[in-house]
């Protein structure tokens, strides 16, 4: 097959940024991240040998930098309200095709925006989108100081507002310690899969690998904050949380999803304050390149050989 000229194709994926920390529970500084990750991506490369035969990401898929979405510092409702309508009207958003979404954090708040313009950008799927979460923290925490809109509520609030289907979604890698047992009640309840870090040393990548073919064509949200892997290698992060995943692991974890219909992604709390030679950061672009080396992989097995 030829390689496909992606130059003046409508845009696939526009990533775009979103400097907010207004929703952080410890260490601020996140409003940065976007910043840091767009810096450490300049040495990325865009073949892939994870794969079998390897895929070449860039001739497959149109990609580009939408810039940064504006923000509001004082109030995490009314930012997520910014960020929505700026997502929402990016890169064809009102076509039958529009380009998918990856928001690059800031907090986890900011999650929220970016679930539902993608939800509404692909026909408001009924029952709302599948959801892949690889997160230390399951972030169905109803408020935090009276919060709702803060980065430990994001699924909560979509899962209310039918952006996403707890029955279809998996959270991995949750890890303690937690502020209460109450943390897990919510998404216990209402039907998320959760796979602790404990879950996966024992079972390996073979439960997120099935949870992923599972879903088939399902339109599929991908989130991916950084404090899952162990800040021994991911130290930039607002609320680190010890005895994680290592980065080789984490990009294992995302290749594991192989086959799922990505339908919007984020990647977000890097604290660029806190990282060390930027390696959180580089991390989190390499986690960006796999999201999209997924879809790549997805769109080169679709299109017809010439």
């Amino acid at each position: 097959m030829e390689d496909v000229a992606t130059e003046n194709r409508p845009v696939d994926w526009a990533i775009y940024g979103v400097p907010f920390d207004g929703g952080v529970t410890y260490r601020p500084g996140a409003r940065f991240g976007p910043r840091a990750i767009r810096a450490e991506s300049q040495y990325l490369k865009r073949f892939s040998l994870a794969h079998d035969n390897g895929i070449d990401v860039c001739a497959s898929l149109s990609i580009a930098d939408a810039g940064d979405a504006p923000v509001d510092p004082y109030s995490c409702e009314h930012s997520v309200q910014r960020q929505h309508d700026f997502a929402f009207g990016l890169a064809g958003g009102a076509s039958p095709k529009p380009a998918k979404l990856l928001a690059l954090g800031g907090d986890h708040s900011i999650a929220y925006a970016n679930i539902r313009a993608t939800w509404e950008r692909h026909g408001k799927p009924k029952g709302g989108l599948a959801l892949l979460h690889f997160d230390s923290h399951l972030d169905t925490v109803d408020a935090v100081w009276g919060e709702k809109w803060g980065h430990a509520s994001p699924f909560r609030r979509a899962i209310e507002d039918g952006l996403i289907d707890p029955k279809q979604m998996l959270s991995v890698g949750i890890k303690g310690p937690l502020n209460t047992a109450d943390d897990l009640q919510f998404a216990r309840d209402h039907g998320v899969t959760i796979l602790t870090y404990a879950d996966i040393q024992r079972s390996g990548l073979a439960p997120v690998e099935a949870f992923a073919r599972r879903l088939g064509a399902d339109p599929t949200y991908l989130t991916f904050d950084i404090d899952v892997v162990d800040p021994a290698f991911a130290p930039g992060t607002g609320t680190p949380s010890i005895g994680g995943f290592t980065s080789a692991e984490a990009l294992s974890l995302i290749r594991a999803c192989r086959g799922v219909a990505l339908a919007g992604a984020d990647v977000v709390e890097v604290l660029p304050d806190r990282d060390p030679a930027g390696i959180t950061a580089l991390l989190a672009a390499h986690i960006v390149f796999e999201i999209l080396t997924i879809d790549a992989i997805n769109t080169h097995q679709a299109t017809p050989a010439v």
